[in-house]
């Protein structure tokens, strides 16, 4: 079995004339999902990002408003059913033609690794200590002075209720944008928000 999923990667990356149209497809559709590198070093992992369909077809779309580049079809907008706002994206076949609007960017060039850029930066914000910050990162300080540093319950209470206020903050700043949201567990946010 394993030697003949080989061959069918094989033969779709270097052949993809000797291969069926869906074989293809689920072929290409596997090699993005578990991140599948060409000439990556044997046993290597590719880049977290890489190791996942999400960044690709779910964040990205969402960030850019952009389906990416996919064998041979080109990258395309997201089409959108516009209503309710701030639209519910069209798919299946022929979800162009059914589309009435395409996705507008919340942040091109935003990427899942920039989100964590973005968290140290609202914990700097808050004036999270350093240790917490680190241990928030998945990073680790080796440093003669960090072993002598120490995270307490109050550090962390604190930097929830910041983090907490933040929160609340941005559910006020979009409720102003629409007082609903087609997505079921942000709507019931923003109702209970209200």
């Amino acid at each position: 079995m394993y030697r003949k999923l080989r061959q069918a990667r094989s033969n779709v990356l270097n052949r993809p004339e000797a291969v069926a149209e869906p074989t293809r497809r689920r072929v290409l559709d596997a090699i993005t999902e578990l991140g599948y590198v060409r000439n990556a070093a044997s046993g290597g992992l590719a880049a977290h990002w890489r190791r996942s369909g999400f960044a690709t077809w779910l964040f990205q779309p969402a960030a850019t408003g952009w389906y990416p580049r996919r064998g041979r079809q080109a990258a395309h907008p997201v089409p959108l059913v516009a209503d309710p706002w701030p639209g519910i994206p069209a798919r299946g076949r022929g979800a162009s033609r059914r589309a009435e609007a395409c996705w507008l960017p919340i942040a091109p060039g935003l990427t899942p690794h920039g989100l964590r850029h973005t968290h140290k930066t609202l914990m700097r914000e808050a004036a999270t200590a350093p240790k917490l910050m680190d241990e928030r990162m998945g990073h680790e300080d080796g440093s003669v002075q960090s072993r002598y540093d120490h995270i307490t319950s109050g550090m962390r209470q604190e930097l929830t209720a910041a983090l907490a206020e933040m929160w609340e903050q941005s559910l006020s700043i979009r409720l102003v944008l629409s007082p609903g949201s087609p997505v079921s567990s942000l709507d019931a946010l923003l109702k209970a928000h209200q």
